[in-house]
């Protein structure tokens, strides 16, 4: 089954390793993480004219950048998401 991440992007459920949100306070190993990706050309940012990012998406093969809320992508998903 496929998880919609946003615009016309989806990956496979079985890929996708976190969901993560980023709207709080973000850690430095967090923004390490996701600069990072982008200097290895592993960050994708899904967006449309007028959104935001609000969540990111550690897939097996790229991270992404969403403009869905983690809760949402963490609902879409289900699966069972346990801290």
């Amino acid at each position: 089954m496929f998880l919609h991440l946003g615009a016309d992007v989806m990956v496979l459920k079985s890929d996708v390793i976190a969901i993560l949100d980023l709207q709080t306070k973000m850690a430095n190993s967090t923004k390490d993480f996701l600069k990072m990706a982008r200097d290895e050309g592993l960050l994708e940012a899904i967006i449309e004219e007028g959104e935001k990012h609000r969540s990111f998406v550690i897939t097996s093969d790229k991270v992404y950048l969403s403009p869905i809320s983690c809760g949402t992508l963490k609902k879409r998903s289900g699966l069972d998401w346990q801290p």
